[in-house]
């Protein structure tokens, strides 16, 4: 029996199951569990971060070109010698160097998930305990908190002030206040309050459980360079399926030529239409990429983040936890209206003793004023970002009631309070002020801030991390607009944006006077740079309203009132130490909690994405001149000039083993859009002049030889000049030079050289220069190709500055 997922209104499942009979307060006992156990009522689905070993094997060895690829090897294994053959040893190579790889990669992110992997707290033998999320049985009591997620589905066994945040699996934004009895749904999270539920949905019953694991699952999917070689493969395919058969018939049919050679001569033509190497590399490069962050603790949960962050032009920052600390100190209580300090501190350490989840401001309450007081709490109201305050009220023990709020100073007091005045001079310094205030009625009533009256004013000053100003001078130089969005007061973050040296730190503005509509809230964002007061809803529509002037996006943040934002964020990046739900939406995990280590994942973004683009065009431009060689060989009704083992040496030399270097090697080149079209804008002319020089060259050698060994004298001519143009294309992708990229090329031309004069590999390779006139007549062909090609890049980059 399954559960039913919440219906498109966002209305809950008509019901839950029974809940396993009535939950004990202390949980189950160690023997229960034992018994669930047995019973195979335990939470099994399986939380992965990456594919299976044998999801990876598929996926590199299974693919349509190398099913192409594989039955030409095999034909010719059968009709010519080994060395037309080794190309399908190097498909071989590619095959297991990706396999090799993407499964590194996965032992690096499942390590990483093991770290990052949520604790939820269950209630066993009457002590509470930390398990795994596979750990909980069927009946467990799961105590939840602020910023904590429904890892199961069940019902609400207690409740104190608890709300949850349904919107993941609703699409409704508000909480919903959880009462005993109550169902709650794996993938919901607490906004406020606390409690315990039981576990009543458990592993893949707990349908909501199944969409988080779908959804949290790494992945090769949404990535524009993924997507857009997918696209170039299937155009590749269209253009090579007419293409082949024209050459088939050509050699087969048409020429009167000896049966092996021209079926050699066909799959010559055949194989290089197949850029088999840039789908591998791809996957290389992004998970070199993963390694390389996994061993900073950067836990990428879905694999084209990388990519991602590297095309954001907008980082919006939550201040807690991620410009400063989690931690606070409290450096000052200025009592209001001649109230006695002492029984402030009194008042705060009772507050304090009241909440057993405190956030990171009543930890640091509690720190400075420890004793409880000894009064006993009649009700209590948690703190909600949406409130912006918490309460408490106290039977005093001697007669005596009270009720309290502590909260934003300007959410709590009417404007024009004298109060507010000596607030905004705490916060033109950077410090935090709460406000303790006195209400007369119910703590949970709507209007409990009407009328409360000012007690004390409680000074907090927060940790900046050392790291965050240095992170947010490097976005600034990569031209990256940073705006930090905040629940704190305006004034206060932008003087800790001042003291990080953030530029336009001083254009702050109180968020809850930004406009409602997109467009105009979308101006206003961009004219600014820091936002106060931001309501958790207010957050996701400043997200998506700068989506909607077609900025890509990225929010970092570590609390519970960052996940809508952070979830609907083109980049989601959450602190390890926020709260598990963040850490459940977010793309990235900065499991070290460290703001410096986004440089690097912006660094291995524009590596991927800046490489991958050069290495795209060299083997898109040996595409273009195959398939053009292929057609003017069925135009021209010649053979066709090249064996595999010709195209197989040039192949490696111009594009095999430069591309495994380049595609790895430093870039901080700025990530630009549109990967197709900026491939295939020097792939096309380069492949075209290419194609021409190495055209003309043969025909030329085709009147020049005669008699026996005409043919093979005509390739090795051939052979020449294409080499030399495909080595004018790498010198040019290689550019800006640095001594190892010299070197390269160098020793590729170096490697050809050694082919052209040992015997031996001359013989091997079928490739033997007749005469001086014909390999001089190469050369300058292709150095008039290579004039060409200069002056097409050029060309091409004057035109297209993006």
């Amino acid at each position: 029996m399954t559960q039913r997922a919440p219906d498109s209104s966002g209305e809950q499942p008509d019901s839950l199951p029974d809940s396993p009979g009535p939950p004990s307060p202390g949980g189950l006992s160690s023997a229960e569990v034992a018994e669930r156990v047995a019973r195979g009522e335990v939470n099994d689905v399986p939380v992965r971060s990456s594919r299976s070993v044998t999801e990876i094997v598929r996926a590199n060895v299974l693919t349509r070109f190398n099913l192409i690829i594989g039955v030409l090897w095999v034909i010719m294994l059968c009709v010519a010698p080994i060395q037309d053959s080794l190309f399908g040893f190097v498909i071989i190579a590619n095959t297991g160097i990706g396999i090799v790889q993407e499964w590194r990669a996965k032992k690096t992110l499942d390590s990483l998930a093991v770290i990052g992997e949520a604790k939820p707290t269950v209630r066993r033998d009457g002590r509470a305990a930390e398990v795994s999320v596979s750990g909980i049985v069927l009946g467990d009591l799961v105590e939840l908190g602020p910023g904590d997620k429904v890892v199961v589905d069940g019902t609400v066994a207690e409740a104190d002030g608890l709300e949850i945040d349904e919107s993941l699996l609703t699409g409704e934004a508000d909480p919903v206040v959880k009462r005993r009895g109550d169902p709650v749904m794996s993938g919901s999270f607490v906004v406020a309050g606390g409690g315990a539920f039981t576990a009543t949905r458990v592993g893949r019953e707990a349908y909501a459980a199944q969409l988080a694991e779908e959804a949290s699952r790494f992945t090769l999917v949404r990535s524009e360079l993924r997507s857009g070689i997918s696209t170039i493969l299937k155009y590749v395919t269209w253009m090579m399926v007419p293409t082949a058969i024209g050459l088939i018939i050509s050699q087969l049919v048409v020429k009167d030529n000896n049966f092996k050679d021209s079926v050699a001569r066909t799959v010559g033509g055949i194989v290089p239409m197949i850029p088999e190497g840039l789908v591998l590399l791809t996957s290389v490069a992004f998970a070199i990429g993963v390694i390389r962050l996994g061993r900073k603790q950067c836990l990428v949960q879905e694999l084209p983040a990388i990519e991602g962050l590297a095309r954001v032009d907008v980082v919006c920052l939550d201040k807690t936890g991620t410009l400063t600390e989690g931690g606070m100190d409290v450096t000052g209580l200025r009592t209001l209206n001649g109230t006695d300090e002492e029984y402030v501190r009194r008042v705060l350490g009772a507050l304090g003793a009241s909440d057993p989840r405190p956030n990171a401001s009543l930890q640091a309450i509690i720190d400075a004023h420890p004793d409880g007081g000894g009064w006993s709490v009649t009700q209590t109201l948690p703190f909600s970002s949406a409130r912006k305050y918490s309460g408490a009220a106290f039977d005093e023990g001697d007669g005596g009631a009270s009720a309290w709020l502590l909260g934003a100073p300007d959410v709590l007091l009417a404007a024009g309070d004298p109060a507010l005045a000596e607030t905004g001079h705490l916060n033109e310094q950077g410090l935090r002020v709460l406000l303790l205030a006195r209400v007369r009625g119910r703590i949970d009533a709507p209007d409990a801030a009407d009328g409360a009256e000012p007690t004390a004013l409680v000074v907090l000053e927060q940790r900046l991390r050392p790291d965050a100003g240095d992170t947010l001078a490097y976005f600034e130089e990569e031209r990256v607009q940073a705006k930090i969005i905040s629940g704190d007061n305006a004034v206060s973050v932008g003087a800790v944006a001042q003291k990080l040296g953030m530029p336009g730190a001083e254009r702050t503005m109180d968020a809850r006077e930004l406009p409602a509509g997109h467009d105009a809230m979308a101006s206003e964002i961009e004219r600014n740079a820091v936002f106060g007061r931001v309501a958790p809803q207010q957050k996701r529509d400043m997200v998506a309203a700068l989506q909607s002037r077609g900025h890509t996006v990225a929010m970092t943040g570590d609390g519970v009132n960052d996940v809508l934002a952070l979830k609907d964020a083109d980049i989601g990046v959450s602190m390890g130490s926020g709260s598990e739900a963040t850490r459940a939406v977010a793309q990235i995990v900065l499991l070290d909690n460290s703001f410096a280590t986004l440089p690097s994942v912006v660094a291995e973004g524009r590596r991927v994405i800046g490489n991958i683009t050069r290495v795209a065009t060299l083997f898109l431009t040996k595409t273009v001149y195959s398939v053009l060689l292929a057609v003017l060989v069925v135009c021209f009704q010649v053979e066709y000039p090249f064996l595999p083992r010709h195209l197989t040496l040039l192949s490696t030399l111009t594009i095999g083993v430069p591309a495994f270097f380049l595609a790895l090697a430093p870039n901080k080149e700025r990530a630009h859009p549109h990967f197709v079209r900026r491939v295939m804008r020097y792939a096309i002319p380069s492949g075209v002049i290419a194609a021409a020089a190495t055209f003309t060259t043969y025909l030329v050698a085709r009147h020049h030889y005669a008699g026996t060994g005409a043919l093979d004298a005509e390739t090795s001519t051939a052979t020449l000049t294409l080499f030399l143009v495909s080595m004018w294309v790498l010198a040019i992708i290689a550019r800006p030079y640095t001594w190892w990229r010299v070197l390269l090329v160098a020793a590729m031309g170096l490697c050809f050289l050694v082919v052209l004069a040992v015997p031996w590999l001359q013989d091997f390779f079928a490739l033997k220069l007749v005469g001086t006139t014909m390999p001089w007549a190469a050369v300058g062909i292709a150095v008039v190709a290579a004039a060409a090609l200069e002056a097409a890049w050029r060309m091409v980059g004057r035109r297209f500055r993006s």
